[in-house]
């Protein structure tokens, strides 16, 4: 099993390193590690849950050349984010704004799961609170022996 495990590391390790390209790279390590980083925050418009540090689709491509263009020109990480993001919209970020409609979103988990629990701890409190019938006197145990004899 271990040996399965190396040989699939190895395999399958070139194929991670293969979403930022070589001509994608830029030449100053200071902005790359600056694009590397942001790079991980945006998400992929066509893989959807990869970011676009580690998809290879085009799109995610041009976004990355357009990320590593904007921090060449000279825009902060907010700036660099804040462009793609009025481009493609809050769907980019791999973790969404907790302002606007996304608050509802936000909030609605929490709420959702509050609501579950009290509607738990009502059901419980009126299955424990239910009338519970008496057991059988001697006289009733005797009949009903005496009716399933027959």
């Amino acid at each position: 099993m271990r040996l399965f495990l190396i040989i699939s590391m190895v395999v399958l390790l070139p194929f991670a390193a293969l979403s930022v390209e070589p001509d994608e790279i830029l030449d100053d390590p200071a902005l790359e590690a600056r694009a590397r980083v942001l790079s991980k925050e945006l998400r992929c418009p066509q893989c959807q849950n990869e970011s676009i540090d580690e998809s290879n689709a085009s799109i995610a491509r041009d976004l990355r050349i357009v990320l590593r263009e904007r921090l060449v020109a000279g825009d902060d990480d907010q700036q660099a984010v804040a462009f793609l993001v009025d481009r493609y919209g809050e769907f980019v970020l791999l973790k969404p704004t907790k302002t606007g409609a996304n608050l509802a979103l936000w909030i609605a988990g929490p709420v959702m799961l509050f609501l579950a629990v009290l509607t738990a701890a009502l059901y419980a409190r009126r299955r424990r609170n239910a009338t519970v019938i008496p057991a059988l006197s001697s006289d009733e145990e005797k009949r009903l022996a005496d009716i399933l004899d027959e």
